[in-house]
């Protein structure tokens, strides 16, 4: 991501832009919407109710349609209008066992979870040895030959950043990492959880196999015993291993999206898309990823109505299947993708307070950034020069020109919890949680009633 520039002339051309004085003071509504929304109880009574009434929901499985149902349900009782689930169907990928061990030369266990869309070892495990690599890149370059037979084991040195921006670059070792194994003969890989914790415990995710490539058992290892077994093979011996990493696939399961909506008073100005995703994996209960996002974005979009009949229509997305490649997405967009859409937003970035907000919206629209950043100065929240790229559940729309806009969450423990057994509820923090939804209800109050075209021509 482009950095914001510091010194004299930073600070100038973002006071060109944003200095409160150049642009139209706040609506009053705002300040009163901003004040509720600090006060909000029902984006957490939506994170602790999901996760406490369905618990995880992975993927086209039957926990996710539960997840559904409860969503639908939620948010009729609340209020929003054309409520539906929208189905789809999609294949699936489900762990049934994962363990590995050290079995020579220092025998101890590892703790491992498999990665999604991970190929199966039989029930009774495989064995092989060692090649280690301490980076993608190293695999990438190795023969053939060092290899072809092994278990290949893949390192890195991610670290914990408030923008969560190392998740992209180590994250290839989990992404490309077993298809790029599977190519050079490689019975099976170990990739280092892409995580910034030292817990016990091991991140799983999705990948995704390269075309034409046969898929091998993909597996991470929690951090510590990634970093054991570094040491493990820095004593110079051989490392053998084995692993048992078993599941099973299905086509043409039942997946879905759950919609509702805040109506508008303009038809003709477009809807906005305040989106989350409904599933998660399969080891914890998916609190910050991404139920918080879904309590956030609906708590929001009443705080909006509470205000009166927004001019543009407001439609909460909770996105189903977006662990497992971005499925719900897609199908919203196959479904939707020729209605006018006026702007996009995403939270599925945990529920830690939002520090920063980026635009990416067309030419001519600056005066309604300004009115947003100063809607959300008093949050302690700052207008950045980053441009907005949205989420999966969105990137659809964004692709096809659709303006959107980020409200950046601070993303400095993320990956300390991300798709491990740790993503529960007791990792909410309250009051981050209600500074999420007046954020989110400043923003969206203010673009909802904006008089600018937006994504509308």
């Amino acid at each position: 991501m482009q950095k914001i520039r510091s010194g004299p002339l930073a600070a100038l051309l973002l006071g060109s832009i944003f200095t409160p004085a150049l642009v139209q003071a706040a609506p009053a509504s705002d300040a009163a919407i901003r004040e509720a929304a600090l006060k909000d109880d029902v984006a957490w009574d939506i994170t602790e109710g999901l996760t406490t009434e369905v618990g995880p929901r992975p993927a086209a499985t039957p926990l996710e349609a539960r997840g559904r149902e409860w969503a639908a349900a939620k948010l009729k009782a609340l209020g929003f209008a054309n409520v539906r689930i929208e189905p789809y169907k999609m294949p699936l990928w489900e762990r049934v066992h994962d363990e590995a061990a050290i079995i020579a030369p220092f025998p101890q266990k590892l703790v491992v979870a498999a990665l999604g869309n991970s190929g199966s070892t039989p029930a009774q495990g495989i064995e092989g040895e060692i090649a280690y690599f301490p980076t993608v890149a190293d695999l990438q370059a190795a023969p053939d030959s060092a290899v072809k037979g092994k278990i290949v084991f893949v390192s890195h040195d991610m670290v914990a950043a408030q923008d969560g921006s190392g998740y992209g670059y180590y994250g290839a070792a989990r992404r490309q990492g077993p298809s790029i194994a599977a190519k050079k003969g490689a019975i099976a890989i170990l990739v280092k959880s892409i995580g910034t914790d030292h817990h016990r415990i091991a991140h799983t995710g999705v990948q995704m196999w390269a075309d034409g490539v046969t898929p091998i058992p993909a597996v991470a290892v929690s951090v510590p015993d990634a970093e054991q077994m570094a040491r493990v093979v820095s004593r110079g011996q051989p490392v053998r291993v084995h692993l048992t990493a078993v599941s099973k696939t299905a086509k043409d399961q039942p997946s879905g999206n759950v919609i509702g909506e805040i109506p508008g008073s303009d038809p003709k100005a477009g809807v906005i898309i305040a989106a989350c995703h409904l599933d998660s994996w399969d080891q914890g209960t998916g609190a910050i990823d991404d139920a918080s996002g879904c309590g956030i974005v609906a708590a929001a979009a009443l705080q909006v109505a509470k205000a009166g009949t927004p001019r543009r229509t407001i439609r909460v997305l909770f996105a189903g299947a977006e662990e497992v490649g971005g499925n719900g997405g897609r199908a919203y967009y196959a479904a939707h993708g020729k209605e006018p859409h006026a702007l996009v937003l995403e939270s599925d970035f945990g529920a830690d307070k939002v520090w920063k907000v980026d635009f990416t919206l067309p030419a001519g629209h600056e005066a309604l950034s300004a009115r947003i950043a100063q809607g959300l100065a008093p949050l302690g929240i700052v207008p950045s020069r980053d441009k907005a790229h949205g989420g999966s559940d969105i990137e659809p729309l964004v692709e096809a020109g659709i303006p959107v806009i980020d409200l950046q969450q601070d993303g400095t423990r993320y990956f300390d919890i991300h798709h491990t057994p740790d993503d529960t509820l007791d990792k909410i923090d309250p009051a981050q949680l209600r500074q999420n939804v007046a954020a989110w209800a400043v923003t969206l109050n203010i673009a909802a009633n904006a008089t600018e075209t937006l994504g509308i021509n």
